[in-house]
């Protein structure tokens, strides 16, 4: 294995390993202190040994805000029967039995009346996405034709107030052409529940007359895979009487984009079989292995999102995690519920008395039950609060914690959490990431969405962990402050390792540049984020004022190089300093991008960055950054998911002298775009969308190699006057994917079509010439060579399509020009 350069020099990034897994690619992140002599390479574990830090966790909500949570997840109740007679659902089989009740399809009325509430609840909040949920008993017996009536009504009421994801939950019977066809004409994904091969389907899944299912809810999978861009994936509900790997490859075989693996609900009153204490944790763990071996080749909500809680990101499921809970049911009548497998604790527990016709949503997020879900460590057992694992578990599924008529008690499936959350934290610490080839493939392509760049997100989060712990030795009292805080408030320290620049400082400071004391500034910004570490820490002063990445500026006359910083209760201070403290800035309210204008590192862009901005300048960013990413969303959709999961910064460089839009990435700043203001929301769209892919292949290839490090040879490209070497020519080619997207889809909603029509037919000439200089150069490696084929696959249908003779003879005609005049210059 390599891991960084141990030769002094600035380049730091980990090296490919073929580990053997099917399909996949896998690589190891290390770190060692630039002046290990050669023969002395020394690596550092993530996992809590030599001295590092330990793995990463969320620390979640820990105590009510004192505000209405909107809710954002809306399950609609289409129909309140069921086709099939399933021993394990907790709709008909459990204590609540209030489904009896229910009308049997919902009413053209009450669908009004529910989207109309949906609508209402959204603009008041300003709820920029939502997902909607159509769920039943089975929604398919509803028929396609009253589908498609729900989701017209729906979408109608909708349509220009929120961005709305529509998905449908089905045991896949009746799942034929009729239905995929409403799915597909309202964009509608389509999750399936299948307990895997036949043996295990039919274990629970069968009629009431007792016979199987299994034929036709594969031959309804079958039909969806055919129709891939409706396919979400597959439901499996856990008996540990089947054998886990077989009930694994069954679902495999399916090709599911993402398998939810869901324990038994049940409760300490009804706990679930087990045939040994720990089960379900085995059960599972099994699973884990085999998924890990296979390098991951589809998402499983459970394990992803105990993944993401280690990496400080949200749980993906209710299941886990301590995020608040944002999802409420409307039955068929219109009757509002809350978590739907409250029905397994008692009869009416999931009841909140209010409907569609009478109450409002926001009276519903203000009801006991739904804010008790909400609470995050808050709302735990004292057991549950003191264990090592609640930031992950966050007291799992809150149905299945009820007890002695209370919901405050840790989940039946405890000690199966601990262990299962134990396992996949020591399997995942030892910092070893893997791409399936699929992924890198998308990637290469010029996109990836959600998950694949949470994928470099881990990467870059041990990388950074791992620098941290390479400087460790020149800041000892920070460092063991920095320890202690990982172990008290994991969360916190990952968000502030997450900061872009803190891997700049980092990087440099093994180099020997920069001050260690900077390690402070970075351990009282985890423990204000924390908000509930008390502690001094002793912090770099630069320019008179004391930062710390992530939280915000302490302004003042400081002298000397150092000051100390007090932290308490979140609070930031320095004792007998006079001052102000400015908190950082965010671009939106959803996402939280940070508009970065104070760290004291972010000046390692090509351009020189902004001062702080003033409030008026800073109204001005928020307002065009909310414009691009509407332009984004809207023109180029595929491009959204990507930087949901990667784009954590803007960085403001100062404008250029003569005008022109100028924007840069760095190479050690994962995460960060930096520009000057452009003039218009086309403009910054097309900069984050370009800088973005420069963020997306420095995290690649800080995993693997994709040219010969050796190679020293220069090579044309069409958008620059000088040669470039090969890593800037492939930067370039890779950014230029996104720049001839941008320009081909522009050009037919520009007020000013001819000049896109041109760019575009510039852009995918000078695009397809630079992938052929990289495939000709002799300088890539096997899968450089992939990667490049993958590009070439995006980019050449585009040289097919029709564009003004106009402007293609201009294009070519610019191509030549600047062709001659690069090779009279290098003759």
């Amino acid at each position: 294995m390599k891991g960084f350069r141990s030769d002094g020099k600035s380049t730091r990034r980990a090296r490919l390993e073929h580990l053997g897994q099917p399909g996949g690619l896998a690589c190891t992140i290390a770190a060692g202190p630039s002046h290990t002599t050669a023969g002395q390479k020394r690596v550092y574990r993530t996992d809590g040994q030599s001295g590092s830090v330990s793995v990463f966790n969320l620390a979640g909500a820990d105590r009510m805000t004192g505000r209405t949570i909107p809710l954002d997840q809306f399950v609609i109740k289409v129909h309140s029967r069921c086709d099939l007679a399933c021993d394990h659902c907790y709709v008909y089989e459990h204590a609540d039995q209030s489904w009896q009740r229910r009308p049997v399809v919902v009413s053209p009325d009450t669908c009004a009346r529910v989207a109309a509430r949906i609508a209402e609840h959204a603009t008041r909040h300003r709820l920029p996405r939502i997902d909607v949920i159509l769920h039943g008993g089975e929604p398919l017996l509803a028929g396609p034709r009253r589908l498609d009536d729900i989701l017209t009504t729906l979408r109608g009421a909708l349509e220009g107030v929120t961005e709305a994801t529509f998905k449908v939950h089905t045991n896949g019977v009746l799942l034929n052409q009729a239905y995929l066809d409403v799915f597909g004409k309202h964009r509608v994904s389509v999750g399936v529940s299948l307990d895997g091969d036949r043996a295990a389907n039919d274990r629970h899944r069968r009629y009431a007359n007792g016979n199987s299912s299994f034929d036709k809810v594969i031959r309804g999978i079958r039909l969806l895979r055919n129709r891939p861009e409706l396919y979400s994936g597959l439901l499996c509900t856990i008996d540990v009487a089947n054998d886990p790997i077989t009930v694994y490859e069954a679902l495999a075989e399916l090709d599911p984009p993402r398998i939810d693996f869901l324990l038994p609900h049940a409760t300490w009153e009804e706990p679930p079989p087990r045939p040994s204490p720990v089960a379900y944790a085995d059960w599972l763990i099994k699973i884990f292995d085999r998924w890990e071996q296979d390098g991951r080749p589809f998402g499983i909500r459970l394990f992803d999102s105990v993944i993401a809680t280690m990496y400080g990101r949200p749980s993906m499921t209710e299941a886990i995690g301590l995020e608040p809970s944002t999802l409420v049911v409307i039955d068929t009548d219109g009757s509002y519920e809350q978590l739907d497998s409250l029905k397994v604790a008692f009869d009416g527990a999931p009841a909140t008395g209010f409907d569609v016709f009478n109450d409002s949503l926001d009276e519903v997020a203000r009801h006991p039950g739904v804010q008790a879900r909400q609470r995050g460590l808050a709302g735990l057992a004292e057991k549950c609060q003191q264990c090592p694992v609640v930031s992950s578990c966050g007291g799992g599924l809150y149905p299945h914690r009820f007890h002695a008529g209370s919901f405050l008690n840790p989940s039946v499936y405890c000690d199966d959490l601990l262990k299962l959350i134990t396992h996949i934290k020591e399997s995942v610490a030892m910092s070893h990431h893997s791409l399936t080839a699929a992924t890198l493939d998308l990637l290469a392509s010029g996109f990836g969405g959600e998950r694949e760049i949470q994928h470099l997100a881990e990467a870059q989060n041990s990388l950074r962990r791992s620098l941290a712990t390479a400087v460790r030795e020149s800041a000892p009292d920070s460092w063991a402050a920095l320890v202690e805080l990982d172990e008290r408030a994991p969360a916190a320290v990952a968000k502030v390792l997450a900061h872009p620049y803190v891997r700049v400082w980092a990087v440099d400071r093994l180099d020997g540049k920069n001050s260690p004391d900077y390690l402070g500034n970075i351990a009282a910004a985890a423990a204000s984020a924390s908000g509930s570490f008390t502690g001094s820490f002793t912090a770099e002063v630069s320019d008179g004022a004391v930062h710390l990445p992530g939280v915000g500026t302490f302004r003042g006359a400081l002298r000397g190089p150092t000051a100390t910083v007090s932290v308490t209760g979140g609070a930031v201070d320095v004792p007998g300093a006079r001052g102000e403290w400015e908190p950082v800035r965010f671009l939106d309210d959803e996402r939280r991008v940070l508009l970065e204008d104070c760290d004291p590192y972010r000046s390692c862009h090509q351009w020189p960055s902004a001062a702080r901005l003033s409030d008026a300048e800073f109204a001005a960013w928020r307002e065009r950054y909310a414009a691009a990413w509407e332009f984004i969303t809207t023109h180029l959709p595929e491009y959204a998911p990507g930087l949901r999961a990667g784009l954590t910064a803007l960085m403001p460089l100062a404008p250029a002298a003569d005008g022109r839009d100028v924007s840069s990435t760095a190479r050690h700043a994962f995460g960060a775009v930096a520009a000057a203001l452009p003039h218009d929301a086309a403009t910054m769209a097309l900069l984050i969308v370009h800088e973005f892919q420069h963020v997306k292949l420095g995290a690649i290839l800080d995993m693997f190699d994709l040219y010969d490090e050796h190679e020293t040879g220069l090579f044309y490209a069409p958008w620059r006057d000088d040669p470039r070497p090969i890593e800037g020519l492939l930067q370039g080619t890779y950014a230029h994917l996104a720049v001839t997207d941008f320009w081909r889809r522009y050009r037919h909603v520009s007020s000013d079509p001819a000049t896109a029509h041109r760019h575009f037919a510039q852009w995918r000439e000078h695009t397809a010439t630079a992938i052929e200089t990289l495939a000709d150069s002799g300088a890539l490696t096997e899968l450089g060579a992939r990667f490049t084929a993958r590009m070439r696959e995006t980019a050449a249908p585009w040289l097919a399509e029709e564009v003004p003779a106009e402007a293609l003879a201009a294009a070519r005609e610019s191509a030549r020009r600047h062709r001659e005049a690069y090779e009279a210059r290098t003759r």
